[in-house]
């Protein structure tokens, strides 16, 4: 097992080089066919321990990780945030002090970005990113993952299409994963909902060096013209409530029909993260009809996620 990078945080994808995203994708598609092929466990992570923090709920984010750990020979140690003394003031900085005297890991969910910053620096044990408000690299790299297993190791051939919120944490980590590996994003949003202006920082200073780029596409039916791949994403994430209706009126010319995908090539993969607002993003007949690989892709988190834990965790 490759060592180089034990005792990593993983809190955004920018902070890693393609050579070492490739690692990632080369342990999982490892971890995965020995999976396929009947070992069920295999113990890299012997008596490790995980701290899993909630703060949002979570249903494939809690059970791939935990999977995860338990496959690898570890156990996972699940904390609600409203259980924990974070909930009565304590600070994160005492939070990451104590939980690293316990444990080899520590994996958040999280509303803002920078509690897993301030987590990561205070800790001693690798901190990984279960999705804040600004990115959801764990996913970011099971969705490169099943791309590159649906459709081939070169993703710089393929035209890769995310229709909806260009401000959405998943959005954001598809864009520097498929930027780090060379290729190229095009999102299809309207004007209000474009990428983050630190995430496109990021993915300037780091996907931009490899040949990575994007692009803004208002036009939805022009950005998925030919399209490789069409993914998109819930219009309401958690917290956003109060803007609901201002939000499904600004993006219903963006959701994913059947006539849409078929402006897309006869082969192309319709993707989503999950949990889908079936009706409002995406019509039933889309996630699942024959493009649909969103289960493939949620199968494809506890693979990956096997590999950033053994890869990382010392």
């Amino acid at each position: 097992m490759y060592s180089g990078l034990k005792n990593r945080d993983f809190l955004t994808l920018a902070e890693f080089t393609k050579e070492e995203l490739t690692v990632m994708l080369e342990t999982a598609a490892h971890l995965k066919l020995r999976y396929k092929m009947g070992e069920r466990a295999i113990p890299l992570l012997p008596g490790r321990h995980l701290a899993m923090i909630f703060e949002k709920p979570s249903t494939r984010t809690r059970v791939s990780f935990e999977a995860a750990i338990k496959e690898l020979g570890g156990d996972a140690i699940v904390l609600h945030y409203g259980e924990m003394q974070l909930a009565r003031g304590e600070t994160i900085e005492d939070t990451a002090r104590t939980l690293s005297r316990y444990v080899d890991g520590i994996m958040a969910r999280v509303y803002e970005h920078y509690k897993l910053e301030k987590l990561a620096e205070y800790s001693t044990v690798p901190v990984i990113n279960g999705l804040s408000d600004l990115h959801h690299p764990a996913q970011g790299l099971a969705d490169v993952f099943t791309i590159v297993e649906k459709k081939g190791r070169d993703i710089t051939r393929l035209k890769i299409v995310f229709v909806g919120d260009g401000g959405d944490n998943v959005a954001h980590s598809l864009m520097l994963a498929v930027g780090i590996l060379g290729g190229k994003v095009t999102i299809s949003a309207p004007k209000g909902y474009d990428p983050h202006p630190s995430v496109v920082k990021l993915f300037n200073e780091t996907a931009a060096r490899y040949g990575g780029s994007f692009e803004i596409e208002r036009d939805p039916w022009k950005a998925v013209k030919d399209a490789d791949v069409v993914y998109t994403d819930v219009w309401v994430s958690m917290g956003q409530e109060k803007e609901r209706e201002k939000r499904v009126k600004d993006l219903e010319p963006y959701k994913v029909t059947s006539l849409l995908m078929k402006q897309a090539k006869q082969d192309a993969i319709f993707m989503h993260c999950l949990p889908a607002h079936r009706g409002e993003e995406v019509t039933d007949e889309v996630i699942d009809g024959k493009w649909s690989v969103v289960w493939d892709q949620a199968e494809n988190r506890k693979h990956v996620q096997k590999a950033i834990l053994a890869l990382l965790i010392p």
